[in-house]
């Protein structure tokens, strides 16, 4: 059964389909990753030797530097797949260049990259822990804190008027105007755009203080079509809209907390709500839900793996594939991601490839619809 549902990936990857027409805003970030692979311990302890002795390096640790933000990483992924992408985001003059180094793709649209004086910077340390690769993430946002609406032009909202889909990420990075952000541009499309809307806030954490208001104007507010959470985000938002911590019935885990809270959200939110795990993807709309099993594959790396679920989903949502195989269709695009030596995102024919190569790789078996 399962397997099917990659089949009809490939039957949808080989179709001929209309151009679809994406914008993503707000991030970029520049953006380097640090390959660990020893545990927080281990490197605790190297670091405090190095210290201890005044100073010193610790050698053999991969770096590379690579373009971030969910948003122009969204954006890469969508391109690949042969969806034309417009990324609104911020950053430096540097940044842009590194941008435009990064994003050659025909299908990325370049002419909306805000310039503004401080870009935004991760280095991102990836951990080898007994669950698998983790990462830690770095960040100075810079100018991206202070973007908002006041950052948009009429030009933006032309774009924003003809797309398919209209994302906005990283809502937790745009600390000062982020709901002003997002509740502006989905009221926009909901009175005069066509495309449906998307959410994604990222880790609301560093910016929990405003959580509530955001929370009641944007996600309460009719204004999003798909909301997209993974496992912590959505434990995060069923505790902020209960009020207080519930005892629990039973010792769950971290899938199972995220299935419960994603299921109790549906009963406030009317967006359909995609849960991303790094053991399933699930979709709950209502009294409806469907869950799909992740794929077995080597985890090369952690960081980017939500912004390549976030395209297959967001393709899978303008072309209105069946829940399942929408699912289907994102876990494989990020399982593509994640397991590609070069940290690539796939074309349509390298996914459909791949598709027969994930056949029966499915981490469990179970499926509920």
């Amino acid at each position: 059964m399962l397997d099917e549902y990659l089949d009809e990936v490939k039957d949808f990857l080989k179709s001929q389909q209309r151009e679809a027409e994406v914008v993503a805003m707000p991030d970029f970030f520049i953006d380097r990753f640090v390959s660990i692979n020893i545990s927080p311990d281990q490197l605790f302890n190297m670091v405090m030797d190095v210290v201890e002795r005044k100073g010193g390096s610790i050698d053999g640790i991969s770096q590379k530097e690579f373009k971030g933000g969910n948003a122009i990483n969204t954006a890469a992924a969508l391109a690949s797949l042969g969806v034309k992408a417009t990324p609104i985001v911020c950053t430096d003059k540097l940044g842009l260049q590194l941008i435009k180094f990064y994003a050659k793709s025909p299908k990325i649209n370049l002419t909306h990259i805000k310039i503004v004086e401080k870009p935004s910077i991760t280095t991102a340390l990836e951990f080898e822990t007994d669950d698998g690769k983790t990462n830690v993430m770095l960040r100075d946002v810079g100018s991206l804190s202070d973007f908002g609406p006041q950052n948009l032009d009429a030009e933006d909202f032309e774009v924003i008027d003809r797309a398919d889909c209209i994302c906005v990420f990283n809502w937790a990075g745009t600390k000062k105007y982020g709901t002003e952000l997002a509740k502006t541009v989905f009221h926009h499309v909901k009175t005069r755009g066509k495309g449906k809307t998307y959410f994604d806030p990222a880790d609301p954490i560093p910016n929990k203080g405003a959580a509530k208001k955001m929370l009641k104007t944007v996600m309460q507010g009719d204004l999003v079509d798909v909301l997209s959470l993974n496992e912590n985000e959505a434990a995060f938002f069923a505790f902020l809209l209960k009020g207080k911590a519930e005892k629990p019935r039973k010792a769950l885990s971290l899938g199972e907390l995220a299935k419960e809270s994603a299921k109790f959200l549906t009963s406030y939110l009317k967006a359909r709500i995609d849960l991303h795990t790094t053991d399933y993807s699930a979709t709950f709309a209502g009294e409806k839900e469907t869950i799909v099993p992740a794929f077995r594959v080597p985890v090369l790396r952690a960081t980017g793996a939500g912004d390549a679920w976030n395209a297959g989903n967001i393709i899978g949502t303008v072309y209105g594939l069946s829940d399942a195989v929408r699912l289907t269709l994102a876990n494989a695009v990020a399982a593509y991601y994640i397991s590609n030596p070069e940290g690539k995102h796939p074309t349509q024919k390298e996914l459909f490839r791949f598709c027969d190569r994930l056949k029966g790789k499915w981490k469990t078996k179970t499926i509920k619809n």
